[in-house]
Parts: C-alpha cells; structure tokens; sequence
C-alpha cells in the first residue's frame, strides 16, 4: 500500500530533522532545529516582536510563542518590555546565544551544502516542489480541496 501524503511527508520530516538535530549534537551545541527560524529573523534584525518573528520567519504566532519560550529558557534569547510600549514584549539573542551563533551558522551552511546536493540528486529541486506546493496551498488551501473533494463525492 502506497503512504499518504501527510505520512509521506512525516516521514520526510523525520529523516531531515533527524539529521540536523544529529549535526547540532556533533557539533556540541545544544539547539534544536527548530530554533532555527527565530534565530535566522533575529540575526537579520533585533529586537523584534513575538508577531514580528512570525512574520518575517514564515511561522504561525503560537510556533513563534512555543519556540521563543523554549530558546529563552535555554538561554539562548532574553525578552524584554518595548521602550514605547511595556505591554509588548521585545525579543533578542542573549549573550550565550550570541557565543554560539559562529558554531550554529557553520551548521547552517552544512545543512545548506546538503540539501543543495540532495536537490542535484532529485530528478526535480525538492527545494522547488516544496516551495511550489506552498504557493499552491497559499492560493487555494488544503481544507478547501478537501471540502470540494468531498462535495464531488456527494454529487
């Protein structure tokens, strides 16, 4: 029996996920591959807000509260009021993240030197049909065609 798209796609997840979490280990760091997107926005540019991070980084706001939390417990960003605004919380790499940023971004080129090798081994980009997907389901999304799928049936 062939797998479904979303086990498909678990199960991509894993293999690549797996991996990374694996480098960061050899390399001693403690850091999650899914620090990464905060980490990227906030090397860009800081401080930032909770909803800015989500923003720029491609991520829903509750991923960019649930990660933001977990770096911050670890040590990696420090949260503090906005200058204007005490309500609004202001997000920014710590020092210890800071210490670790060469280490973490020799990763990421690693991992980008990876993935641009699987690209060339596909007969297609991954990279390519993963962003091509997005852009389809950005357009139309995915509950939609379920919907339209199930109403087809019905007729």
């Amino acid at each position: 029996m062939k797998a479904g798209l979303g086990t498909q796609l678990r199960h991509l997840v894993e293999l690549l996920d797996g991996a990374v979490d694996a480098a960061y280990a050899e390399a001693g760091l403690d850091y999650r591959p899914r620090y990464t997107p905060v980490m990227r926005t906030l090397v860009a540019q800081e401080p930032l807000t909770i909803g800015e991070i989500a923003a720029r980084a491609g991520i829903t706001q509750p991923a960019a509260t649930q990660t933001v939390s977990l770096m911050v417990k670890e040590g990696l960003l420090v949260v503090t009021p906005g200058a204007r605004d005490a309500r609004q919380k202001m997000v920014r790499l710590s020092a210890q993240g800071r210490e670790m940023l060469p280490r973490i971004q020799a990763c990421w080129a690693a991992t980008k030197a990876a993935a641009d090798g699987l690209d060339a081994e596909l007969p297609y980009a991954l990279s390519q049909a993963l962003a091509e997907a997005i852009r389809a389901l950005e357009a139309r999304p995915f509950g939609a065609r379920i919907r339209a799928a199930r109403d087809a049936a019905g007729d």
